[in-house]
Order: structure tokens, then C-alpha cells, then sequence
């Protein structure tokens, strides 16, 4: 008769458990994939158009996600920290634009070590155990860039490319700058890039571009790494009465207007919506356990006056 009890008992257990177990399963299957974009900042028009990207796809997909920065309010408050936070709330995936410092570096080692996959978006750095980078080819988006510039010059003509020497630490600029020199000296045009007189340490674009002028004043175009020195060059090129092209990499609104109002004959554009969109669909089939592409290329576009307003309008569009 006991033997019967503790038989009974037993399979009551097991049917407990067995039932507990298919209710976890249940629930764990019906629960959101959590997935967290670490953004660089959000104080710039680029990435807030990285965010409407990643936004869409959290609807599309139906992931419970979010889009965060660290807060220039705080000078404690810089990525590596923003990073650690997170890590704290364990997503289930980490779509992050890093910084390259060696402290961000260390905190996504981590991210790795707790088996939270890591996806790269707009920046690519040599994470070893990153699942996927998505983004533009830099050196491509600087090639294309120095293209377009050499196709309304002559060989033999000089252009600036006004870079600071922070800029050089930027895996991101540096391909920009390689790819802009290969296809501008094989065009035969005379690349310069002096910083007279100007300081390192406080250097602006604004000054360094004056200081390329003052020491070239042939100069019959330029190539600037990112739109914002674009626009500043372009209001030191105004500043002396000048008129010359200029050629930004981002395509901001402003550079477009620019483009679009005839200001400037072209420029090139990144697509930071289908970065911030794709990476989202690649982190659900990451926890779908699907193969994806350890590099996506989104691109880039050429804009000229032709095709200006209806890049304009797309990106009013997200920005509303």
C-alpha cells in the first residue's frame, strides 16, 4: 500500500514538472526577442535616421527593442558605460555602432563571453567573434567620392581634403582618405593636405581649411570625410569668395538641399535607414539560429540635381 502511494506521488511529480516545464517553453516561446541598438549619439540628423531604420524593423518583426546613446549631459556618460548598462539587462541580441577605443572593445569581449551575440552597424571594428557587420564599405564610399570630384576637374588640378589629425583614428575616416587619394591621384589630380599653422590639439575643419587655402589658392575642389566638414568647408570657401565643389560622404539633409538648390554639383550618400532596418531583420534570424552574411554592404548612392528631391523627401519623411 505505501509502495502505491510513493508510486502515485512519483508520476504526480513527474506530471508536474513535465507541466511546469511545457508552460516555460510556452512562455519563453511567445516572449519578444530583446534586442538593443547601442547608437555612437543621437544628437546628430545621421543617426537618427540609423534609429527610424531600426525602429521599423522592431515593428516589421515584431521585437520588443530600443535605440539608445550616451547622453552628452554627462561626461561619465560615454559608450563604454552605455554599453555596460546593457550588458546588465542581458538582451538577447546587441546591435551597436562602435567607437573602436580599446574600453569599448573590452565591454563588447564581454558581451561575447555571456553569449549575447554582437552585430555591428555603421562602424566595423575587429571584433573576433562578431556575428555580422552591416554598413558602408568605407574605402568604396571614398573611392566613389573622389570619382565624382575628379569628373568635373582636369589632371593636374589640386583639391583639398581637409581632415584633422583625430580623424586618422577612425577606422571609418581613414578608408574614407584611402579611398578618396587612390581615385583622385589616378585621375592625375594633386591631393593637399596641410594643417599650417593650426594646432592639433583645437584644430577645427574651418581653420584647417583656411590654412589649405592660404597655401593653395588654386585649389579646384574638395573632399571632406563626413558632410558636417563638408558644410564647414564650404562656409570658409564662401567666407573668401570663392566657388568650388565640394564632396561630402554622409548625405544629410542639408548637403542635399545644397546639392538640390545647385549649390554644389553632387555629392555622395550613405544609406543609414537600411542599416539601422537590416541590422534588426539580421538580429531576429540570429535568434532564429539562421546563417547570415558576416558583411551586409547597404551601398551608396551618387546624388546629383537630378535625383535630389526625392532622396530629400524620403529622408524629410523618417525625420518628421
Amino acid at each position: 500500500m505505501m509502495r502505491r502511494k510513493w508510486y502515485i506521488l512519483l508520476i504526480s511529480l513527474l506530471f508536474l514538472a513535465t507541466t511546469i516545464g511545457c508552460i516555460v517553453k510556452f512562455r519563453e516561446a511567445g516572449d519578444k526577442p530583446k534586442v538593443v541598438v547601442v547608437l555612437q549619439e543621437l544628437d546628430t540628423q545621421y543617426f537618427n535616421i540609423v534609429k527610424a531604420g531600426a525602429e521599423k524593423g522592431f515593428r516589421d518583426f515584431d521585437i520588443d527593442g530600443k535605440v539608445v546613446a550616451p547622453s552628452n549631459k554627462s561626461k561619465k556618460d560615454v559608450l563604454e558605460y552605455t554599453l555596460e548598462r546593457i550588458l546588465n539587462e542581458r538582451p538577447d541580441v546587441l546591435v551597436v555602432s562602435p567607437d573602436g577605443s580599446p574600453a569599448v572593445m573590452s565591454i563588447l569581449k564581454e558581451f561575447v563571453e555571456h553569449k549575447i551575440p554582437v552585430v555591428l552597424v555603421d562602424t566595423d571594428i575587429p571584433l573576433e567573434h562578431k556575428i555580422s557587420y552591416i554598413g558602408t564599405d568605407n574605402f568604396e564610399i571614398g573611392r566613389k567620392a573622389g570619382e565624382l570630384l575628379a569628373s568635373g576637374l582636369h589632371p593636374g588640378d589640386e583639391v583639398a581634403l581637409p581632415f584633422l589629425a583625430e580623424d586618422l583614428t577612425s577606422p571609418v575616416h581613414r578608408e574614407r582618405i584611402k579611398g578618396a587619394m587612390l581615385s583622385l591621384e589616378d585621375a592625375g589630380i594633386k591631393v593637399m593636405t596641410e594643417q599650417v599653422n593650426v594646432s592639433n590639439k583645437s584644430s577645427t575643419t574651418r581653420e584647417v581649411m583656411t590654412a589649405i587655402l592660404q597655401k593653395h589658392p588654386n585649389i579646384k575642389g574638395v573632399y571632406a570625410i563626413d558632410d558636417v566638414k563638408s558644410i564647414d568647408a564650404l562656409a570658409v570657401i564662401k567666407e573668401q569668395g570663392l566657388k568650388i565643389p565640394v564632396i561630402g560622404a554622409d548625405g544629410i539633409i542639408k548637403m542635399i538641399e545644397l546639392v538640390k538648390d545647385g549649390t554644389l554639383p553632387g555629392t555622395v550618400a550613405q544609406n543609414p535607414y537600411d542599416m539601422g532596418y537590416i541590422s534588426i531583420e539580421t538580429a531576429l534570424k540570429v535568434v532564429k539560429g539562421e546563417e547570415v552574411q558576416r558583411n551586409i554592404d547597404t551601398g551608396v548612392d551618387i546624388i546629383s540635381k537630378d535625383n535630389a528631391k526625392l532622396k530629400l523627401d524620403f529622408l524629410r519623411g523618417l525625420l518628421k
